[in-house]
């Protein structure tokens, strides 16, 4: 059931982050009816292409295949548009109005309509229409430029940024948003989530700290993007790998507890300058034990400290597995 049950959304199926927030908006309980292209690359229907226990991303909603080149397929599509709460597509600018089913169609059929639209770059600006991925969406926003270690390149974050958080996440949060106020104004509009803004957005905090003079421009020189010893991964003696998180002094103290440490010069825990200085002391002492051994060592206390794990071990970890954060379905384990 959930607690979107009864709301219905038509997702034209697209790539990217578009999937992604209509399949959060499915998990909740929304209907969401996802329209395939009628004939794939492979001259198939893609709708026999799809496949629930691959595509994580997919799950959830029913599918049916449509040629939109064809006038009956438009109009079958406008017809389930006029009974739907919400519509999500990801294509650039104007496809939609090309085919016929663009917000200002939609909307004087349904005028309750919610219309989400997901591009990298936004509906208007000088790149709205330019190809583009999530490594360029971060790239304008600042984000990219601020991760990575010191004197090194800028490193990509996988695509958790841009596509994930900044798109799918913030894509059915305007969704959601929308549909609040259409309920009690009962007129939808255009949400226009671009991946771009989204990831400018994510990085609040980051600005905000430059603003106040305690964030530079130097990647692994901050507080949390390594530079702080007490805030970076360690390798162990095993070659595995544990994240240190410890800011507050209290859990600092620990940190220092559980380790052993009664050097001295790790009480200058604000001291930028120690810092690098400090963390090679640090990942000395840490690379003379596995990571199991430390985790037991740190096992239940507020020390801030975790195994990094891969994608094989995460399911199995304990505390995953107690909150069930990943699940099997069709025999593919994924996240909940």
């Amino acid at each position: 059931m959930g607690p979107l049950h009864g709301i219905k959304i038509v997702e034209f199926a697209a790539l990217g982050p578009a999937p992604m927030g209509a399949m959060l908006l499915a998990d909740l309980g929304a209907e969401v009816l996802r329209i395939e292209r009628k004939a794939s690359v492979t001259g198939r229907p893609t709708a026999d292409l799809f496949d629930p226990k691959i595509d994580i991303l997919n799950r959830s909603r029913r599918v049916v295949a449509l040629d939109m080149k064809k006038p009956e397929a438009i109009a079958t599509a406008l017809r389930l548009i006029e009974k739907a709460d919400a519509v999500i597509e990801g294509f650039r600018p104007g496809v939609m109005e090309r085919l016929g089913v663009g917000p200002d169609v939609c909307l004087a059929r349904n005028p309750r309509l919610v219309y989400g639209r997901m591009t990298g770059w936004g509906q208007h600006g000088t790149l709205a229409h330019a190809a583009g991925h999530d490594i360029n969406y971060l790239s304008l926003s600042g984000a990219l430029h601020a991760i990575g270690e010191p004197g090194r390149k800028p490193v990509a974050p996988l695509n958790l940024v841009a596509d994930c958080g900044g798109g799918a996440m913030l894509l059915a949060f305007g969704v959601l948003a929308a549909l609040l106020e259409a309920r009690s104004s009962g007129r939808g509009q255009v949400v226009d989530a671009a991946m771009t803004d989204g990831s400018a957005t994510l990085m609040s905090m980051m600005y905000t700290l430059k603003a106040m003079g305690q964030w530079t421009q130097q990647r692994g020189d901050n507080l949390l993007d390594g530079g702080a010893h007490f805030y970076d991964t360690y390798q162990c003696s095993d070659g595995k790998w544990l994240s240190v998180g410890a800011i507050e002094p209290q859990f600092y103290a620990l940190l220092l507890e559980k380790t052993g440490i009664t050097d001295p010069a790790f009480q200058a825990q604000w001291d930028r300058g120690q810092w690098p200085v400090l963390r090679e002391k640090l990942a000395t002492i840490i690379a003379t034990r596995t990571r199991d051994a430390w985790c037991a060592i740190f096992e239940g206390s507020d020390a801030c400290v975790a195994p990094v794990l891969d994608m094989d071990e995460a399911p199995h970890h304990p505390h995953n597995r107690s909150r069930n954060t990943f699940i099997e379905i069709n025999g593919v384990t994924q996240p909940a």
